[in-house]
């Protein structure tokens, strides 16, 4: 892509909210509040960052702790256990990564603050994916389900719901965000894999795996329905009972055939379940795919072709973050937005809200492989420093705009009463 500062802006808050009293708002990290200076100078730096594994890493922490001083300390659960944790526990953490899909039982919940936008350096660059819809280049991309646009924005900032407009309360301040697809070992099945509906193939029948999270496993399930012929959805990341009941009765019905060897919730146990060859095809994340290669062992992000489900993550902070405590965590976030991390996991096949800023902290090389679908002209290395590539091949799925530009639809909503997770339940259960 190459694209400078300009092509990659979403939308302009800084006109937006020219006038709105920025001086409100101090600059995050800056320190210079008046009077505390001396008492706050001596505290320890230190937030506690809610999240599942997935954008955690010791890298990152090492590398934030040089560049600001923060100290992070991870609190990692599953996806529905960060959920909970919010719900019930919103005292125990500071900074929550989660994803959008969450955040129509987040944020009536009262327990997370709407992020003020003109304390985020970067905001003004963040991927029009999030506040449009659309590419950098302007295509508009598929938004069945919880596309970050439906939720971007806040009423205020302790407000319980969404606005119907752009605001300067941020709901998540993105992050990171993939085009999703299936895992499989081209080197045990031996023909081309291109379409969804190949997961609940009978050839694959106990070597095929399916994630264990309601929200993110549902639309994979619908993705093979649609694909099958079975049924068309009006919008597969918000269904109707009656669409749950389809689509799970098609899952149940293939579990009871013996077609999957197991239902996994944790990355590592994606990692395992593939690298062992005890799966051949299953739900996967690009970076469980970069792990399987990493260890020498063929797997492929499989592109198909009725689209990507899509994905996105964010910050913000919990209903308890004030003073002092919510300034680290701006600065902790606007440090995020600032490159280094951003970079470091594109390079595990992530892309960062920021593109500009991840793009200053890759080698030229790095860009052309991961984001313009070049092959790599020289070894390309996983974040840790191990061969993922050798100089030549490209990567699963072309380019950013090839993938993106793919989307079919993004995780699915949570719904209130948790009639999805129920049901989703019974199925594992049964």
């Amino acid at each position: 892509m190459g694209r400078t500062t300009k092509d990659t802006k979403g939308v302009s808050r800084r006109t937006l909210l020219k006038g709105a009293g920025a001086a409100a708002g101090m600059a995050a990290g800056s320190g210079a509040i008046t009077g505390f200076p001396a008492v706050w100078s001596q505290e320890p730096k230190v937030l506690r960052y809610l999240g599942t594994a997935v954008n955690q890493a010791d890298d990152i922490t090492r590398k934030v702790k040089a560049d600001t001083g923060i100290t992070i300390e991870y609190i990692s659960a599953t996806t529905d256990d960060v959920t909970k944790r919010v719900i019930t526990q919103p005292n125990s953490f500071d900074v929550l990564d989660t994803e959008y899909f969450s955040l129509k039982k987040l944020v009536p919940s009262g327990n997370i603050l709407g992020m003020d936008a003109r304390k985020i350096k970067e905001f003004d660059n963040i991927t029009p994916v999030f506040t449009k819809g659309q590419l950098p280049n302007g295509k508009v991309i598929g938004d069945q389900g919880t596309a970050p646009k439906k939720v971007m924005f806040v009423e205020g900032a302790n407000s319980t719901k969404f606005a119907s407009g752009v605001t300067q309360w941020v709901t998540l301040i993105p992050t990171v965000y993939n085009a999703d697809t299936l895992g499989i070992r081209p080197d045990l099945i031996k023909r081309p894999i291109e379409s969804w509906k190949e997961l609940l193939n009978p050839e694959f029948k106990g070597k095929a795996s399916i994630l264990n999270i309601p929200s993110i496993g549902i639309m994979d399930a619908a993705m093979v329905v649609e694909a099958a012929g079975l049924y068309k959805y009006p919008d597969k990341g918000n269904m109707t009972r009656a669409e749950i009941d389809l689509t799970m009765k098609v899952l149940t019905e293939a579990k009871k055939s013996g077609q999957f060897r197991a239902f996994w919730k944790d990355f590592n146990e994606s990692v395992n379940l593939m690298a062992s060859g005890e799966t051949v095809i299953q739900s996967m994340w690009s970076p469980a795919v970069t792990a399987v290669r990493t260890k020498g062992i063929a797997c492929t992000f499989q592109p198909l072709k009725e689209g990507y489900r899509s994905w996105a993550s964010g910050f913000c902070l919990s209903k308890s973050v004030t003073g002092r405590k919510a300034e680290l965590a701006y600065e902790f976030v606007n440090w995020f937005l600032s490159g280094w991390a951003g970079a470091y996991l594109n390079r595990q096949g992530y892309y960062s809200a920021v593109l500009s800023t991840a793009k200053a902290n890759m080698e030229p090389y790095e860009w052309a492989y991961w984001m313009e679908g070049k092959a790599a002209e020289k070894d390309i290395k996983a974040p840790d420093g191990s061969l993922l590539e050798k100089a030549g091949s490209s990567r699963d799925g072309g380019s950013y705009d090839d993938r993106m530009g793919n989307v079919a639809c993004w995780n699915a909503v949570m719904d209130e009463n948790d009639y999805m997770v129920r049901k989703w339940n019974e199925f594992i259960a049964a």
